[in-house]
């Protein structure tokens, strides 16, 4: 974010003022940005810079994080956000600019609004749209009509850079290795480093320390502080304070475009970003580190140059640069999952894409309309249903909103909104690596065997029920910013429950049916990502049929004959991540009919599903011929012969009665359960192992024979 980034909503809102003292007073200025890091930074700077408070004159409004009043003339929000408050007023009657900034970028939403916007304004000829970018493209000025162009310089100091002479594979400890020289042997000057994700910045800091530390008075006091895009507002502050010494920032690419950090002199550029890429024939989405675009690195490196002359170290060879690398980062609509973004376009009621400037894959749109239709979003005319507008409520991606939706139906909502607000906070432990042994002690406090979606829960209870104290995460080696933002999710979901008119229910904690009601509620939204252990050892996708294997990071006791994951990781392998056991019966009862016989090649888990079906058939068969037989007798009134309810109360009943003893004090007590659910789990686990071990060994007397 440069300077001139931060003064041009300004000038508009200044000449805005002056237009609309008398006309419209009330329509503000709206300035987008692609992530909430960015739209939190600039409307402080901006706020600062105005002489203004933060939330008045000036606010933000990011995903569950509203800043606003009343008074507030100038907003800063996400793309997704702005595409979110179209859904309520489809013409943005609020705002009399709308101001798309970073437009470079061409993240999914903004690629989106640029089709939206252009729509609106052909409806709105009061409504103005600037839209600014560090890169002059053509086709963008040609897609809005020959709109004006102007260019703005900036002072831009020299930067040298500087290559390998040869390819480094290890690019974390060359990362590393870097900041240390560059520490013992540079002139003064704050450094910038980039990595991909949050695991290995948190690792780069702590070896960075390290390392530092061992060369004592050898250097100058130092500052390591990191970033990314879900940190909170107030710990991006320290990337902004001036210590006595060097400020070494480890960051992911959200430094890249979203914040203005003042004294950066030396850029250290990996090479390598973590991307999302849709790969539309299989239906899959990977999260996949892929090469830097020759547009991007030359970004990383101009940002040496901002403020003092500076330099930039590229970690790959002068060849990669020029012949291995895209010149442009392919916009995020060509390489996404469109389901999100299909169910906002149909509750706004754009009939069609083809107007767009980027037009995605047809395939990738068939694809999201199948998806959406599955979910139970879309009816056959591929309209929205009853489901689908609830869903498209929620600033969630489809399944995670389906699952929410429909938790009420499992009597489980409370536990579900829990787990949802837990999926958005991203590494949740924070362990440096000379306390691993005291970890695994004390994670197994909250570790559930059945799968990673019960733990998130246990966790997010076990921090309430501590009353959100800070000494006791710290004790846990839990993130309490991440938790303290996981709780501000869990609320915002909460009032769109309330709007929806949707059911806030529990299941009991002790019950049988705790764990069954809340993997079933799991399992209605995430039926299209179950993955069947074979006998190779790996886990066979329905979505795709990708062999995968679960994430060293998941905590589940064993290998689950069925799992339900969240995403696929692929670094050297593909890894499912966030994963939970679930039955085999399940997947029948819940998922549209027949959809794992469609979906799944000709394999063991196709065959065990083929035999559920035919079982469940069958017992819906006598089902309605039991229903057929039963003979009702009229009695008094209240009373019942024969009655369905009552009879199914009485299995109810018989059932609890095997499974717990009653205290002497009539309380259902954990410590006298009998047969309790997780005694119950624990001999499921041991069948299951017990048929792994045998299909293991019938797998081996089958390839000694061969």
């Amino acid at each position: 974010m440069r300077i001139a980034d931060l003064q041009i909503p300004q000038f508009v809102l200044e000449a805005f003022e002056v237009e609309t003292s008398v006309k419209r007073p009330k329509m503000m200025v709206a300035c987008t940005q692609p992530c909430p890091v960015a739209a939190v930074s600039a409307s402080q700077r901006v706020a600062e810079e105005m002489n203004v408070i933060v939330g008045e004159e000036v606010g933000y409004s990011i995903c569950f994080e509203d800043n606003i009043s009343d008074k507030t003339v100038l907003k800063y929000l996400t793309d997704g956000m702005l595409l979110r408050e179209a859904m309520a007023k489809p013409l943005l009657e609020m705002y009399r600019v709308i101001i798309i900034d970073e437009a470079h970028e061409r993240t999914l939403a903004t690629s989106v609004l640029f089709g939206y916007l252009k729509l609106v304004l052909g409806m709105r000829p009061d409504l103005k749209l600037v839209v600014m970018s560090a890169t002059v493209e053509a086709k963008l000025q040609d897609y809005f009509d020959g709109a004006p162009l102007m260019k703005i310089y900036c002072v831009q100091h020299p930067v040298d850079i500087f290559y390998t002479m040869k390819p480094e594979s290890d690019f974390l400890g060359a990362t590393i290795r870097s900041v240390v020289e560059i520490h013992q042997r540079e002139e003064p000057g704050d450094i910038l480093a980039f990595l991909t994700r949050q695991e290995e910045i948190e690792e780069a800091c702590h070896r960075i320390s390290e390392e530092i530390g061992k060369l004592g008075n050898k250097v100058g006091p130092v500052e390591i502080v990191y970033l990314h895009s879900t940190l909170p507002p107030d710990m991006q502050q320290k990337i902004f304070d001036g210590p006595p010494g060097r400020k070494i920032v480890v960051s992911t690419i959200t430094a890249e475009t979203s914040l203005s950090i003042d004294r950066i002199a030396y850029v250290i550029d990996p090479g390598v970003v973590e991307q999302k890429f849709y790969d539309s024939r299989v239906g899959v989405e990977f999260l996949m580190v892929s090469p830097v675009s020759r547009d991007r690195a030359d970004m990383r490196a101009s940002l040496a140059g901002r403020t003092v002359p500076g330099k930039c170290f590229r970690l790959y060879t002068e060849r990669s640069y020029n012949q291995d690398r895209h010149g442009q980062t392919d916009p995020e609509i060509l390489r996404s999952n469109l389901g999100s973004i299909v169910l906002i376009l149909k509750k706004l009621e754009v009939p069609d894409l083809r107007h767009f400037m980027n037009l995605p894959a047809e395939e990738a749109l068939t694809r999201a309309l199948k998806e959406l239709s599955d979910l139970g979003a879309l009816d056959d005319k591929g309209n929205l249903t009853e489901l689908g507008n609830m869903m498209s409520k929620f600033p969630l991606d489809p399944q995670m909103a389906k699952m929410l939706v429909v938790s009420p139906g499992f009597n489980c909502s409370n536990e579900i909104l829990s787990i949802c607000a837990m999926l958005s906070a991203k590494f949740l432990f924070l362990v440096p690596n000379c306390f691993r042994e005291g970890f695994d002690k004390v994670k197994a406090r909250f570790v559930d065997t059945d799968g990673d979606y019960l733990t998130l829960l246990n966790v997010y209870n076990e921090f309430k029920r501590n009353k959100e104290d800070l000494s006791w995460c710290d004790t846990n080696f839990i993130n309490y910013s991440v938790l303290k933002s996981a709780q501000n999710v869990r609320q915002h979901l909460v009032q769109c429950m309330s709007r929806c008119g949707i059911e806030m229910c529990r299941t009991y904690l002790y019950g049988p049916e705790y764990y069954d009601n809340i993997s079933k509620a799991i399992l209605a939204g995430y039926f299209m990502q179950v993955a069947h252990l074979e006998c190779t050892g790996d886990y066979l996708t329905v979505k795709g049929n990708q062999y995968v294997h679960l994430h060293p990071s998941n905590f589940l006791g064993g290998k689950p004959e069925w799992v339900v994951y969240n995403e696929i990781v692929s670094t050297s392998m593909n890894f499912i991540r966030t994963a939970m056991d679930v039955r085999g019966e399940w997947l029948v009862d819940i998922a549209p009919p027949r959809y794992y016989l469609k979906n799944f090649p000709n394999s063991e888990a196709k065959q065990i599903l083929e035999l559920l079906e035919k079982w469940k058939e069958e017992q819906r068969k006598w089902e309605r011929e039991e229903s057929k037989n039963k003979r009702y007798v009229p009695r008094k009134r209240g009373e019942e012969v024969g009655s369905r309810e009552v009879h199914r109360k009485q299995e109810r009943e018989e059932s609890r009665n095997k499974r717990y003893v009653l205290s002497s004090n009539c309380a259902w007590k954990r410590e006298e359960e009998v047969g309790s659910r997780e005694v119950h789990r624990k001999r499921e686990r041991e069948d299951r192992e017990r048929q792994w071990e045998e299909r293991e060994r019938k797998r081996k007397c089958a390839t000694r024979k061969q």
